[in-house]
């Protein structure tokens, strides 16, 4: 499947699916067992028994891949059962609403879009639901397949162990265990018919370390938000590919801690302009706008490919012949959406030529409103306030600083930003310097996500700072609840207690 013509992922409960699409798709999945294949009343079953354990992930409104799965009481079974038995012989009576464990029954994906990482959603699908459901863990019995042509070597036990190891790569094993499940033992005959597999199966395991014992949770939106902010080092590139693969390298890491957000800096791409330093600045800036529309196709590949919301920073960009400061957000959906600077600053203007953009908004994604202001427009409040009176819980502001007390002025005023607007705001600039490029030469950034400041938040309202003028990554996780709970009873409320019948302020409409 071509990354490019990806316009939309998203996951469905399977109820909303045609039956016949989802039996497709497991004969593409299943070329060697196409008698063996989940019937129709097998799905209306499941659909019954557990709604939320039964989904599809669609790309452009096409099924990719389903997911299905069971709770059962891992008291009533013993270790070493086998498929038949977990299933209730496929039946799924063994489904216990009050049981302790999520059972992963299935799990396939259509050929055409495997290498897009849509497994890997459909398993941070089911941990949301297992810590959501509070059970204990997610456990299947996963196949070896490979272990056919090893079989005459070594033990199935010898073989896992030389998989852990890297020393044998097992495609279904290696994909589990990538994605934090720990083989728990070997059950010997568990999926009858399985040659390849030589009828062994591995046990393997999820903890899910919020599990509270005898207690009661139900299904809510996601509040705990994970925001992965990369500070960058600004360094010489050959070319925009070299470029992309670092951009890649910070992604892949802050999406393996499970990131809802990844935060590029202003202009982090500026080393591209090396090549183009005989130039003048205005015109050198022109050509580094010749990378965008390809950088932004790049990072709404990523976006997808590593189930990740990207936020790009900035990069100058050309329309109508004017020259504006813009980034865009590239949603882990497939969804692509564009955010401008509205205040250029004085040397953006006077080196450079930039134009100052109209368009001020909030973003919809899957952890609620966000918004995003490109550096000196933090420094301007009627924004943020436009923003927060939208319903913003998330500020992102991606800047370049070249000096100290540049970065302290964007830094003391998104802190300021937070406290007013009672939300969280997450500040990553780039560190280091391109001696080859005029108007780039050195930068200053620590990289930080301010809180409120009140007995929920850190006394100094920073809840996480990168180490400053270092190249790093910074995660850190915000609980949305916490800006519900300030908003009705914190100790002061200032998005309450404004004086408007004094004043106000309000976005102008502009064409």
């Amino acid at each position: 499947m071509d990354k490019d013509s990806i316009d939309k992922i998203e996951i469905v409960y399977l109820k909303s699916v045609n039956y016949l699409e989802i039996k497709n798709v497991m004969l593409e999945a299943y070329p060697n067992m196409q008698s063996s294949y989940w019937k129709e009343h097998h799905i209306e079953t499941l659909n019954t028994l557990f709604p939320e354990g039964q989904v599809a992930i669609m790309v452009n409104d096409e099924i990719a891949g389903c997911a299905l799965s069971i709770i059962v009481d891992s008291a009533k079974f013993s270790e070493k059962h086998t498929y038949k038995e977990i299933t209730g012989n496929y039946s799924f009576n063994t489904h216990t609403p009050k049981g302790d464990k999520i059972y992963g029954i299935d799990v396939f994906i259509r050929p055409k879009y495997r290498g897009l990482r849509l497994g890997r959603r459909l398993y941070d699908y089911r941990k949301d639901l297992c810590e959501k459901l509070n059970m204990k863990a997610i456990i299947f019995g996963g196949r070896i397949p490979k272990y056919h042509e090893y079989a005459d070597k070594f033990t199935p036990r010898e073989y896992i162990e030389k998989v852990r190891r890297k020393e044998i790569h097992d495609p279904v094993l290696d994909f589990q265990m990538s994605n934090d499940f720990h083989p728990v033992r070997v059950i010997k005959g568990y999926l009858e018919g399985d040659k390849e597999s030589h009828e062994y199966a591995v046990l393997l395991e999820w903890d899910n370390i919020y599990y509270e014992a005898m207690s009661i949770k139900t299904i809510t939106s996601k509040n705990i938000i994970r925001l992965g902010l990369i500070q960058w080092q600004m360094r010489l590139y050959k070319n925009m590919d070299e470029l992309m693969q670092q951009a890649e390298f910070f992604v892949d890491a802050v999406s393996g801690y499970r990131s809802d957000f990844a935060l590029f800096p202003e202009f982090f791409h500026a080393p591209l302009m090396a090549d183009y330093n005989h130039l003048t600045e205005p015109e050198a800036v022109r050509m580094l706008a010749k990378y965008t529309d390809e950088m932004v196709k790049r990072f709404a590949e990523l976006a997808i490919s590593y189930n990740i919301n990207i936020i790009t920073g900035s990069m100058p960009e050309l329309v109508n012949d004017k020259l504006f400061n813009v980034g865009y957000l590239c949603k882990r959906d497939g969804g692509v959406e564009r955010y401008e600077k509205i205040h250029v600053t004085p040397d953006e203007a006077r080196v450079w030529g930039l134009q100052g953009g109209k368009a001020l908004k909030t973003f919809d994604t899957d952890c609620g409103k966000i918004g995003i202001l490109i550096c000196y427009d933090v420094e301007f409040p009627e924004l943020s306030r436009i923003l927060a009176d939208e319903g913003m819980n998330l500020l992102f502001v991606p800047f370049l600083t070249d000096t100290q007390n540049g970065y302290s002025r964007v830094r003391n005023c998104a802190q300021a930003r937070a406290v007013e607007n009672e939300c969280y705001v997450a500040i990553a600039g780039s560190v280091g310097n391109l001696p080859k490029v005029h108007n780039m030469d050195i930068q200053y950034a620590q990289s930080v996500v301010f809180t409120p400041c009140d007995f929920a938040f850190p006394a100094n309202g920073i809840k996480a700072e990168a180490t400053p003028n270092t190249e790093m990554t910074l995660i850190v996780d915000v609980d949305l609840e916490l800006l519900k709970e300030l908003n009705m009873h914190g100790s002061v409320r200032n998005l309450h207690d404004r004086r408007t019948d004094i004043y106000t302020v309000a976005k102008r409409v502009t064409e």
